[in-house]
């Protein structure tokens, strides 16, 4: 099978399997959701960088290019939570055999929901001073604390998280890497609102909370290395996802401005241009981070490149959209004169964020700075190994 074929071949089934409108409902979407991706692998179209041995297609890299592209094209579920791009790899390196064959293959399939319990509200950016611990009692850990900022909790069946089991002030030397029955006695998950009004990330509280050894990932106290693959492959993963997504949306934002009359005035081809430019350069960048993963197992350091261009260029493109919208830019998603339903106002609230979650932009130049360029460490940041 050639490459276009392989396209042809993913585009009909995308387009002959389509779910349909995604329900307004938040449990009839989240079945809704669960139904694709169980559709997606039951049929073998899921996992396009995953092993087979665990229900991945394992494709080469241009055809997981073509998939990604195809995919954001289609307009169909993407996946739920956020442990198919960031803690399948972690499991995948470090995971026993035993770990892999029970967690990955419901994972892929969206039988079981996974969400990242990384930040604590006084341990975001500098994520060594996390306090969630873990005291070892026989076959189990007794888990307390509080993480924040955590997507789609709400509904997880699984927590990713980061505790301390080693003493106080032993920073990447006392962390250790724990997964977390959702459902378990003492934890309670909290909704927080946000900008655009809704609940996208929660608080999670953890009291008394028993999880077996067997669910740790990696050694005891060893799970920094682990957080750096985890944090890698989030800021991978959304390379490749992004550059098709923002193809999509630039193309949609062009048509915006023709709607609006404003495509005759060279100051606005002069912005499209620029978009034009950035897409196809985040395209190309998110290839090479693709081809790095493949070539060497991990993104590396170079990963915090690409994602401080699409946040700030996600950004750019979204205050430019409100520019375009005028005074119908102050209209909401709920106002009956917004504009395509106030799609790029909710936009522009949501992408506020951008430079804040998964490492701010911030702590994104100063890896670039000193992983990538070579440059001399920031005095003022604590050493991470």
């Amino acid at each position: 099978m050639t490459d276009d074929d392989f396209r042809a071949d993913l585009r009909a089934f995308l387009r002959g399997r389509h779910p349909g409108r995604r329900p307004k409902d938040s449990v009839e979407r989240l079945a809704w959701q669960r139904k694709w991706l169980a559709t997606l692998y039951d049929a073998g179209y899921a996992g396009p960088g995953w092993p087979r041995a665990y229900g991945g297609m394992d494709l080469p890299f241009a055809r997981q290019v073509i998939y990604q592209e195809e995919y954001a094209k289609a307009r169909v579920p993407g996946p739920l939570g956020t442990g198919l791009g960031i803690a399948a790899p972690t499991i995948i390196t470090y995971g026993t055999d035993e770990q892999k064959e029970r967690l990955l293959r419901p994972m892929l399939r969206g039988d079981s929901v996974w969400a990242q319990g990384y930040s604590e509200p006084e341990a975001g950016s500098d994520l060594p001073a996390l306090r969630t611990t873990a005291r070892r009692e026989g076959t189990e850990y007794v888990v307390n604390g509080q993480k924040v900022w955590n997507s789609s909790a709400d509904i997880a069946d699984i927590l990713y998280t980061l505790v301390r089991t080693g003493p106080p002030g032993s920073r990447q030397e006392g962390i250790s890497y724990l997964l977390v029955d959702a459902h378990a006695p003492g934890v309670t998950v909290r909704p927080l609102r946000d900008l655009t009004g809704d609940a996208r990330f929660c608080e999670i509280f953890f009291d008394d909370v028993r999880v077996p050894v067997a669910d740790r990932i990696g050694e005891e106290n060893g799970g920094w290395p682990l957080v750096r693959t985890s944090l890698g492959h989030e800021r991978a993963a959304g390379a490749m996802n992004q550059a098709a997504l923002y193809r999509r949306v630039l193309d949609e934002l062009i048509e915006l401005a023709r709607e609006r009359g404003a495509t005759a005035d060279p100051l606005v081809r002069d912005r499209l241009a620029d978009f034009e430019t950035r897409v196809r350069i985040m395209r190309l960048t998110g290839m090479r981070t693709i081809a790095d993963i493949i070539a060497k197992g991990e993104p590396g350091p170079a990963s915090s490149t690409s994602r401080l261009f699409i946040v700030t260029f996600e950004q750019d493109l979204h205050e430019f959209a409100l520019d375009l919208l005028g005074p119908y830019g102050i209209l909401g998603r709920h106002d009956p004169h917004a504009v395509q339903r106030g799609r790029w106002v909710w936009g522009f609230l949501r992408t506020r964020a951008s430079t804040i979650g998964a490492g701010t932009a911030e702590i994104q130049r100063n890896t670039i700075a000193e992983q990538v360029l070579g440059l001399p460490r920031d005095p003022t940041m604590e050493r991470t190994r």
